[in-house]
């Protein structure tokens, strides 16, 4: 209640100075202002447009004020950001605008320097195409799903209930079903919030098996079944590391296990959700084919495939060895980079655990194709994509489609409070305060997570158009470039190599690449020495 404490002075002073209102023309004056600053306060509790206002009435005007005063410093501060920070501003700033259906050009050129090392360009071509973007879809399912699904190339990643209110989820999968692209549900399984809006689902199978566990937390074929065959469930994900802290697990304290994300999970009100570090259900890279031929069983045959962040590369590969020695492959893979955000993680994971997302990408989709099996399975990528840009680059890599969070949570009113461990979030998104939460009105973001999807496909329709393609799978690693000095630039085809079709299996391997082989076990993740 403290951000209402402005709100409230106020009305109680206009009271106070109400009753004082003749004595001296001091109180008359004071009454008018602070009535009419009562009123505006009242006005932003029931307005439906700005989240901040609806949580801080009178003090968040302050927010928007300075805002208002320094735009055109804040302009170039937005222009002048570069992908060098953490979360750039231009980023950030190009969300906003494509979620509000903002115009998002400016003038004057690029603010970036484009003889710096690291400067990156797509190669346009002199006979542009005009893409529909309607059709920038992938069909995921391999040789063994009955079920394949007709996904978007940009969809929802993976956020929990919990981590997430309940109206921001509703606001993500509303604008998904507004949209026609997919929701991942994040480990925390699958609430009512979910649910009531009907946009497309994936379910993300964590460690915890949350929404299909026994009472000592193991997995559930007969809960999993049941709940797998609803038809809004499109696909299946196995979680087995994220970006942001991969090799960690997460518990959930039993204080903030509510009787709705109590439902969703499957464990009791007041008791702490454990996600271990590894799963339970296997322990070896044959164990888990065997899991995803168990669950595509259990599932009626829908498209099932695992996440994970590349750690030993080795490991990986081991994981290869399984599904060509049993036949077994999953439908998809997605490889989430060490870049990926969370909302709690230690310090040490965030900054220096797990594999960036270009080379664990380069890596799975060169290792898929050494091994023959790249036609059959389909690679998603995650990690800091919100641009057309970023999804071009990663899908030259090999990338099939991505998934994005931090943009979605821009479109719903995100601001990087960096409060979504206290559960104070300030407009609503990572919070499970009732109170907060009404901050957030769900059928207008709703309407922006459509608009950010559409618009940022738009754009993506725009570049490659102008590089004589009519689908992103048409891009190539040949025509991405980086500058590496002043003087020099290579293409990405020359900065991440891929092997060549069953080069893995015909031993035609660099002597590094042999080594990764033949440390690599079908039977342990830990590679041999």
């Amino acid at each position: 209640m403290i951000r209402f404490t402005t709100f409230f002075l106020f009305v109680a002073a206009a009271i106070l100075c109400l009753v004082y209102y003749t004595v001296h023309p001091v109180f008359a004056l004071a009454f008018w202002v602070c009535t009419a600053l009562s009123l505006v306060g009242v006005y932003n509790l029931l307005q439906t447009k700005h989240s901040i206002l609806r949580n801080y009435p009178i003090i968040g005007l302050v927010r928007f004020f300075l805002e208002s005063t320094r735009k055109e410093m804040r302009q170039y501060f937005i222009e002048s950001d570069t992908d060098g920070t953490p979360f750039s501003r231009n980023k950030r700033s190009i969300v906003y605008q494509r979620a509000k259906q903002r115009l998002d050009k400016r003038p004057f050129g690029t603010t970036l320097d484009v003889y710096e090392p690291g400067f990156e360009w797509l190669a346009h071509s002199l006979a542009p195409k005009h893409p529909n973007p309607s059709t920038f879809r992938v069909n995921i399912g391999g040789p063994a799903c009955t079920q394949p699904y007709s996904a978007s190339v940009f969809n929802i990643s993976a956020m929990s209930f919990g981590a997430l209110s309940a109206n921001a989820i509703k606001a993500l999968n509303k604008g998904a079903k507004l949209g026609g692209f997919a929701h991942d549900t994040g480990e925390g399984s699958i609430s009512i919030h979910h649910r009531e809006f009907g946009g497309d689902l994936i379910w993300e199978l964590g460690s915890g098996y949350f929404g299909c566990r026994n009472e000592d937390g193991s997995f559930s074929a007969e809960k999993f079944s049941a709940q797998a065959r609803d038809p809004q469930i499109k696909m299946i994900e196995i979680k087995l590391s994220q970006g942001a802290k991969p090799g960690h697990g997460g518990v959930l304290p039993g204080a903030k296990v509510t009787a709705e994300i109590a439902e969703a999970r499957g464990v009791q009100i007041g008791q702490d959700c454990v996600s271990p570090a590894s799963h339970p259900a296997f322990s070896t890279p044959r164990g888990l084919i065997a899991f995803i031929a168990e669950l595509r069983r259990l599932s009626l045959g829908k498209p099932i495939g695992f996440k994970l962040c590349i750690g030993d590369r080795a490991e990986f590969m081991a994981i290869g060895k399984a599904m060509v020695e049993t036949g077994i492959t999953p439908d998809f893979i997605v490889v989430d980079g060490a870049e990926g955000g969370t909302g709690a993680a230690p310090l040490e994971f965030t900054d220096h655990v797990g594999m960036p997302l270009r080379d664990g990408l380069n890596f799975v989709h060169s290792t898929l194709t050494g091994l023959g099996l790249r036609d059959q399975i389909k690679i998603g990528a995650a990690g800091k994509i919100t641009s057309a840009f970023d999804m071009v680059r990663v899908m030259a890599l090999g990338a099939d489609w991505c998934n994005a969070a931090r943009g979605f949570m821009f479109a719903i009113g995100c601001i990087q409070s960096q409060s979504c461990h206290t559960d104070q979030c300030p407009v609503g998104v990572a919070t499970q305060d009732k109170l907060r939460q009404r901050a957030l009105i769900v059928p207008t973001k709703a309407e922006r997570v459509a608009n950010f999807h559409a618009n940022t496909l738009h754009a993506l329709a725009e570049v490659i158009g102008a590089a004589g393609m009519l689908h992103p799978a048409d891009l190539r690693s040949t025509q991405l470039h980086r500058r590496i000095s002043p003087t020099e630039t290579r293409n990405f085809a020359e900065l991440y190599p891929v092997l060549a079709d069953k080069s893995l299996l015909s031993g035609a391997l660099e002597s590094h690449l042999h080594h990764l082989w033949d440390r690599a076990n079908a039977d342990q993740f830990v590679a041999t020495v």
